[in-house]
């Protein structure tokens, strides 16, 4: 962009608005503003919009979301902008990108990630796939952890959504293999306590304690046991 830019200047305005003591806030086109200080141009064509005029501001953002090849950290500060400074209903930002709530709610999603995450994205070291599991991911450790991985390893989408079932389906299994153990472990100790044997038996919602005699002199030696 900045060699098209120093060929042909910037053939599209930016937008500002007015800051007050002579300073002006970039509304579109800091791309495009970017490009045209590498390529040492000292004047770009800019277009003025009033403070005041929300609607004029929204709408040149809109334009410059549609307009200028953003990375997906860029693109869900300026949905977010659009929504919380132009109040913008999230609907009403699909419309006018053409994209449907669930994308712009993914990408939006992408500023919850760490910081360290966001910039492996905006260099491009992690793709908008990349980021969307990533955001799945419970803690932010788990997040970095994994993007590290991502970028050292140069791991695909698929790849890293196949490590995250695995080692779901490992903790599934080593809690499965630990509560039989633990039900064997408060069998024992009943047992000893009550000199009888003692079955604890899980369910859906809670379990069961059953306790076995043999005998009514034995039932009333357990029950003065446990009444103690």
């Amino acid at each position: 962009l900045a060699q098209s830019v120093k060929e042909h200047g910037v053939l599209q305005p930016i937008v500002v608005r007015r800051k007050g003591d002579g300073m002006f806030e970039l509304i579109a086109g800091e791309r495009r503003f970017r490009a045209a200080k590498i390529a040492g141009l000292q004047t770009i064509p800019v277009l003025v919009r009033n403070s005041n005029d929300e609607k004029a501001l929204a709408i040149a953002l809109v334009e410059n979301i549609q307009r200028e090849n953003l990375n997906p950290i860029e693109e869900a500060k300026a949905y977010s902008r659009l929504m919380g400074e132009f109040g913008l209903t999230q609907d009403l930002v699909s419309r006018s990108v053409g994209k449907d709530r669930s994308s712009i709610a993914n990408i939006v999603r992408l500023l919850t990630l760490p910081k360290d995450v966001q910039e492996y994205i905006e260099a491009g070291l992690i793709s908008l796939g990349h980021a969307k599991v990533l955001a799945g991911l419970p803690t932010p450790a788990a997040q970095i952890q994994l993007a590290r991985k991502i970028v050292s390893e140069q791991l695909s989408v698929r790849q890293i959504e196949q490590m995250i079932t695995l080692q779901r389906k490992g903790k599934g299994s080593k809690s499965k293999k630990e509560e039989p153990n633990r039900f064997r472990n408060l069998e024992e100790q009943f047992r000893k306590r009550l000199g009888t044997k003692v079955q604890v038996k899980a369910g859906v919602r809670g379990g069961q304690v059953v306790i076995h005699y043999f005998s009514d002199d034995e039932l009333d030696r357990i029950a003065s046991l446990v009444m103690e």
